[in-house]
């Protein structure tokens, strides 16, 4: 009887090491996901943000291959096409998202940015009006003014311009758009304003000093604005000044404005000099 009882005890005690085991291994597998769940997420991180974006393409082009059901590689693959300035191959990417029926507001919102530097407008609208307006991103707003303003919806535009300009702490780019949505509508002194706070935001911002510089020339100003420039950046500037000079029949300004140009720039300014020749030519000089 003894024995038996030895005998059951050891049975039971090989059954409970055994179940043991499982539960451990089971426990440490659960952990084992749970760390590369982890890691993958940072990976994912680190990928849309301080990667190459083409290598950020690469990554996620074959870890979505590897796991074809993993929604944040389909993102992330997506969201670094956009940044490598692949749009048209980012849209499919998108669609597919939301598709899936899966697709959240951030996703609706890059698959409209995606549309619109694709040239699809009116898709991309779609999407902004699927959002719900709810979800207030600088994003967001960005391209609610970029489509209002493609629809010349100004008041709208404006409104979705100051909005998102709020909603960042460098809303340069932000002024910059505006002002140029201004700037087409004929309205340069306020497109002028506008300018001026991008480049307050953003001293090197180029595109916006020499969109100030075609706002000022629109309004007969053919001085250069007091803004921080380099050498070579002041001979562009004059030279875009001077192209709206012809355009407005201010010939000799233009002129002028051409050679100011050309002996500024600290190198051989070739597009300045072909205009000034043809506007010579054109005077018979």
């Amino acid at each position: 009887m003894r024995l038996l009882s030895y005998a059951a005890l050891g049975l039971m005690g090989a059954l409970s090491l055994s179940a043991c085991s499982k539960l451990t291994t089971a426990g440490v597998d659960k952990k084992i996901d749970a760390i590369n769940v982890i890691d993958t997420s940072n990976m994912n991180d680190i990928m849309l943000t301080v990667a190459d974006p083409n290598e950020a393409v690469t990554y996620f082009q074959r870890a979505a291959r590897q796991e074809p059901d993993r929604m944040d590689f389909k993102r992330g693959l997506a969201r670094s096409l956009v940044k490598a300035g692949r749009a048209s191959e980012a849209v499919p990417v998108f669609a597919e998202i939301v598709k899936s029926g899966k697709a959240t507001n951030e996703d609706r919102v890059g698959y409209a940015d995606a549309l619109i530097r694709t040239g699809e407008w009116k898709a991309a609208e779609r999407q902004l009006n699927d959002t719900p307006p709810t979800y207030e991103t600088y994003d967001r707003y960005r391209l609610e003014a970029m489509v209002a303003d493609i629809n010349k919806r100004w008041k709208k535009a404006d409104s979705f311009y100051e909005t998102a300009a709020g909603l960042t702490t460098n809303p340069a780019p932000v002024f910059n758009n505006w002002g140029y949505s201004k700037l087409t509508r004929g309205d340069y002194a306020g497109a002028e304003r506008l300018f001026v706070k991008a480049i307050t935001y953003d001293p090197k911002l180029f595109t916006a000093k020499n969109n100030l510089v075609l706002a000022r020339a629109a309004q007969r100003k053919y001085t250069l604005p007091v803004i921080r420039m380099t050498q070579e950046e002041k001979a562009k500037l004059l030279h875009t000044m001077a192209i709206s000079a012809i355009r407005q029949g201010d010939t000799d300004t233009a002129r002028t404005l051409l050679e100011r140009a050309i002996d500024t720039n600290p190198r051989y300014f070739a597009a300045a000099v072909r205009t000034l020749e043809a506007l010579n030519r054109r005077a018979g000089i």
